[in-house]
Formats: structure tokens, C-alpha cells, sequence
């Protein structure tokens, strides 16, 4: 992967969710440094707010302004009293996704886009929540469904109580069920994100479990208040060290191959093909990022 390759790549690292009958928690986001902005129609809304919540949404997306923010709506189940006129109401507004909750199969996968395309939303793209031990196990069948599909955000709280998992530090418990979901999400070459993390005054914990998430392979994480912005996006965001090493391994690699050689050595370690890829990756979203005014500059771009 190059960014010059991928024109609509674009780094998903945090993805904060946002109550939708907040309406200053909605204007205090436009001034953050959100890659995702998911305005939640859906768990964070009280039963008796949903209603002005979907209308408040509406009158506040008038402007949709949000800076470099990817836009998402988190609408409510299409099957509850509420979900298929969230799906009237937003399907026309200039966001740029509709992520649907406890998605657990194919079929119910292409039922909300249908629903969704009949609501005049045909060139919405779509994210999905993966919560329930049905939705794991039918995480690649999910993930393969439709080319409308971006991305997943897993929802670990309702994963872990379904599961019955007593959730640590180290989420021990879960690995299993997030690592499927992961695979099945570069199966089919779409973005997955990991879920909240919802202690938010202890600052060591969550920057553990931003580095986690990371090093499992997620792309990013759910965020439920904008204090964990600043570790989530530092934790998946490559370091000038990160840039170097893949910009070494990209030029070792092109004079392996002037020299008709299929691997290259780097102090005295193999570099195979595949982390030629990495490091693409690592520079694509590096650049990224830059571009958003995040970042520091790595080598003669300095």
C-alpha cells in the first residue's frame, strides 16, 4: 500500500463517540482532534431522549462542519421502536457513514443497507458494531458482505458480559474473540477499531490498553471522552523512529532488486518482501497524519 495508491485511505486511530442529545458535547467536537466522530444515536441516548436526539442531530449536522473528523451516525437497531426513522432522518445528511449496532450475520448486514438505500442513503458508506458471540462467530461472513462495508468497531463491554468474561488489565479474557474479528477484517481488507476504554482517570491503564489494541493489529480505537484522545492517537500513530526504519527497508529493498535479488540485509537482519508493505503502510499513514497537522517531519521532508 502507497498513498499514492490509495487516494481514499484516511487513518482512522480514534474514533470518539459522541451522546447525540448533547448538543455541546456535539460543538465541543468540531475543535477536536478526532479522526472518527460517531455521533451515537444509540447506547448514550436515554430512552426518553430519543426522540429530540434524533431531531437535535439533524438541526446540528446543518452544519457539518468537523474539520478533517470522518462523520459517522450510530443509529438505533432497525428492529426497535426508533431505528428505521433514525435511518429517515439521517440518510440525507453529509456524513460520511452509518454504523449500525449488534450486527451478527450476513443477512442482517444487507437488511440495513437495504434499509438504508430506501431511505435515500444509496451513497452512504457503512460501519458496523460487532458485539455478541453470534457476531464474532460470523465476524468473516460479515466482513465479506458488502462492499459498502469500512470498517468494524467492536463493542467489548457487551462482548465481555455476553461472553460472561471478567474483563482485566490485560483483557486476557477477550484476546480470543478480538483476534477473530481482526482476522476476518484483513480477510477482506476493511478497517477494524477496538472498543472504549472506560476507566478515565487512570491515565497508565488506557495508554496500556491504546498500545494493546495496536499491537493486536487493530487501525484504532473507540473513544468515550476526549481526555483519551491524546493517547489513543500517539499509541497508533508511527514514531519518527517507526518512519526511518521503514524508509531504510524501502531503499535496501529497491537496490536488492536493481541487483536481482529477492531480500535485502539491514545489520545483519533478512528484510523479506512483505515488510517492504509495512513499510509503505507506516509511511502512508505517517503522511497522513502529517496532513492533518499532527506529527513531526522524518528526513529531508524536514
Amino acid at each position: 500500500m502507497t498513498c499514492d495508491t490509495q487516494t481514499h485511505y484516511r487513518p482512522r486511530r480514534s474514533a470518539l463517540y459522541v451522546p447525540a442529545h448533547q448538543v455541546k458535547y456535539i460543538e465541543k467536537s468540531r475543535q477536536l482532534n478526532a479522526d472518527c466522530i460517531i455521533f451515537d444515536l444509540q447506547e448514550s441516548v436515554p430512552l426518553k431522549h430519543k426522540e429530540i436526539a434524533r431531531q437535535l442531530l439533524v438541526d446540528q449536522l446543518s452544519d457539518s462542519d468537523f474539520g478533517y473528523s470522518e462523520r459517522i451516525v450510530r443509529v438505533n437497531p432497525l428492529n426497535s421502536p426508533w431505528g428505521k426513522d433514525d435511518l429517515s432522518a439521517v440518510a440525507s445528511l453529509d456524513v460520511d457513514a452509518i454504523l449500525f449496532p449488534n450486527i451478527e450475520s450476513a443477512e442482517q448486514l444487507h437488511a440495513a443497507i437495504a434499509a438504508l438505500n430506501n431511505a435515500g442513503g444509496e451513497d452512504k458508506k457503512v460501519m458496523v458494531n460487532i458485539e455478541s458471540p453470534m457476531g464474532v462467530l460470523r465476524a468473516e461472513e460479515i466482513a465479506g458482505a458488502s462492499d459498502r462495508l469500512t470498517t468494524i468497531i467492536m463493542g467489548t463491554s457487551d462482548l465481555a458480559n455476553a461472553l460472561r468474561v471478567n474483563v482485566t488489565l490485560d483483557r486476557q479474557g477477550l484476546l480470543t474473540y478480538l483476534s477473530m474479528c481482526i482476522l476476518a477484517a484483513r480477510a477482506h481488507q476493511i478497517n477494524i477499531i477496538d472498543g472504549p476504554h472506560f476507566n478515565l482517570k487512570d491515565v497508565e491503564a488506557c495508554e496500556y490498553s491504546c498500545r494493546q489494541a495496536r499491537d493486536l493489529g487493530f487501525d484504532g480505537k473507540a473513544v468515550i471522552h476526549p481526555v483519551q484522545l491524546t493517547y489513543t492517537n500517539d499509541a497508533l500513530t508511527p514514531k519518527g523512529s517507526d518512519v526511518r526504519k521503514a524508509k531504510d527497508i524501502i531503499a535496501a529493498m529497491e537496490q536488492a532488486n536493481q541487483q536481482d535479488r529477492s531480500v535485502a540485509v539491514i545489520e545483519d537482519r533478512v528484510i523479506e518482501p512483505c515488510l517492504q508493505e509495512w513499510a509503505n503502510r507506516v509511511i502512508c499513514l505517517y503522511k497522513k497524519v502529517h496532513e492533518i497537522g499532527e506529527g513531526e517531519l522524518v528526513g529531508p521532508e524536514k
